[in-house]
């Protein structure tokens, strides 16, 4: 391949949020306010079903209109609809005393009935909530009075509070939008508590949210906020240039809707200041070690193409500088995540002795490497929605064929690639880590998860002794024992080279200088818009 790295640099800004104060579509949001109160983001997929006991529908969206009990921050978990809790000696019980006077939107009363008929529509649907250990914990939920909860688990189970922050399943609906199954079969409208209200919808063209006025936390000063579909790349660009629409921001699966050269023309401009959070998550390909008759079942060649990224040179070019090399699954900033670890660099000579001990030869005149009479080659997925992961997969294709591996691009909407990862039908696909609200406990619980990385787990020698530290560190009740616990558990999927980092990103935004209340939360996948203002 003769093209250069500046080629594949179209696409590349992953995690990024533009945020700009101009007005939006007006033919299809009539009667708005004024512009210094509405704001319209492009989105590369509609928002889907808002059911929020299940797991089709944009998270953002979600996040704006439904709360849970606990909020996770970064001083640890915080209260929101619960007003407090106790945890009882033996740790199975929480007791949570709800905030007063809240409501949904459709006017019902948020109480202890709410609550236990949401958790239990939940559990209702148990199976579909494996990934979540909590849900598989739960014993029984009962409204004590108005306002208290009793939550009661078969056994102790730490990240309890930290699972009923997400932002699903465990958030409330109002009752009477149940179906007459509960949830797990659909519902009829989607009042919630939060900050907004979903006003209006049209499918595969927009969605709008109005300010909820009689708000517990105040009503927003953002009076409306709509999400507007449009393709990534260029035509997202041209519409921000037009005032079609006011912000952009990543997607649930971490597609990038402009690229990193429109983000610097906006930027340049002087109109603009750029915000970044912290490290969020680590952008890295997952291997299959189960694919049976793959190569990535190999140790050694999982090593090897770990040593064969460029991860300076990707976060610097690729990403300009706004993510930065990965060597470790989580980064140090995450909870139980700094662990020591060998270091794999960047390193073609390693990878080469690794392919040869493991015997896989180049014959005279090939490129790609071979043995037992079959060629050194992968598949590797990814989304078709995010211009960058295309950039570093054909930069990483193209490293790799240096040691004499062969990598296939496929690139597949992002509905398509949790269907491969949920059946095991993938050698390599781009993923990532998701994000500090769920990491490790999260992402950890997933790796004995068939609809997540069981399929890419469950193939290496020690995955009877992964799954049984994973069952032991939720239910420690000693802090020292669960840090051993989660180094363990990192050191084996890290010495088995199962996750195979690029780079950590962070969540950037691109704001209007008049925009202030610029934050984030403890996840990539929103941001507290009912924070925002123009002044």
């Amino acid at each position: 391949m003769k093209r250069t790295l500046t080629a594949w640099l179209a696409g590349s800004m992953a995690a990024l949020l533009l945020l700009a104060g101009c007005n939006g579509d007006k033919a299809e949001t009539a009667g708005t306010p004024k512009p210094a109160q509405s704001l319209v983001y492009a989105t590369a997929k509609d928002i889907n079903d808002m059911n929020p006991h299940l797991y089709t529908g944009s998270m953002p969206a979600q996040g704006m209109v439904y709360e849970s009990l606990v909020e996770n921050t970064k001083d640890g978990i915080k209260p929101l609809l619960a007003e407090s809790w106790d945890i009882s000696p033996d740790g199975k019980t929480y007791t949570f005393r709800l905030r007063k006077g809240v409501t949904f939107h459709d006017g019902e009363p948020f109480n202890a009935e709410a609550v236990k008929a949401n958790i239990d529509a939940v559990q209702s649907n148990a199976g579909k909530h494996a990934w979540i250990k909590l849900s598989t914990r739960i014993a029984s939920v009962a409204a004590v009075d108005e306002l208290t909860v009793r939550l009661v688990l078969t056994e102790p189970y730490d990240p309890t509070l930290l699972e009923l922050s997400m932002t699903r399943p465990y958030v409330f609906l109002s009752p009477k939008d149940f179906g007459s199954g509960g949830t797990k079969d659909g519902v009829k409208s989607y009042n919630g508590t939060g900050p907004y209200k979903l006003a209006e919808h049209k499918t595969d063209q927009y969605a709008t949210f109005t300010a909820n006025e009689t708000y517990w936390g105040g009503a927003p000063k953002l009076k409306q906020i709509t999400a507007k579909v449009l393709p990534a790349g260029e035509t997202t660009f041209l519409a921000l240039q037009k005032g079609e629409v006011n912000f952009v921001f990543t997607d649930d699966r971490g597609a990038d809707s402009i690229d990193v050269d429109a983000m610097n023309q906006l930027v340049q401009s002087g109109k603009y200041r750029l915000i970044r959070s912290e490290p969020m998550n680590t952008k890295l390909i997952v291997a299959n070690t189960s694919k049976t008759g793959s190569p990535a079942q190999e140790t050694a060649v999982r090593e090897a193409l770990w040593h064969s990224v460029d991860r300076e040179t990707i976060g610097k070019q690729i990403f300009s500088g706004t993510e930065i090399p990965a060597f470790t699954l989580f980064s140090s900033n995450v909870n139980y995540a700094n662990v020591e670890l060998k270091k794999r660099n960047y390193d073609l000579e390693t990878a080469k002795k690794l392919l040869d001990q493991a015997g896989w030869k180049t014959e005279s005149g090939g490129e790609i490497r071979s043995k037992a009479g079959s060629k050194l080659t992968m598949k590797l997925i990814y989304d078709v929605n995010s211009n960058s992961q295309k950039t570093q997969a054909e930069f990483i294709q193209s490293t790799a064929k240096k040691i004499g591996i062969a990598l296939e691009l496929i690139g597949e909407q992002s509905s398509s690639i949790a269907q491969r990862r949920s059946s095991g039908d993938y050698e390599l696909m781009f993923n990532q880590t998701w994000g500090l609200a769920y990491d490790p406990q999260s992402t950890v619980a997933a790796f004995t998860s068939e609809s997540a990385y069981y399929h890419a787990t469950r193939g290496i020698a020690k995955a009877s002794e992964l799954y049984g530290k994973i069952d032991a560190v939720t239910v420690s009740a000693e802090e020292k024992t669960r840090k051993a616990l989660y180094a363990d558990i990192l050191r084996i999927v890290h010495d088995e080279a199962v996750f195979i980092p690029i780079t950590n990103g962070s969540v950037t935004v691109v704001a209007p200088k008049g925009l202030q209340g610029v934050s984030f939360k403890q996840t990539q996948f929103e941001l507290p818009f009912e924070r925002l203002y123009f002044e």
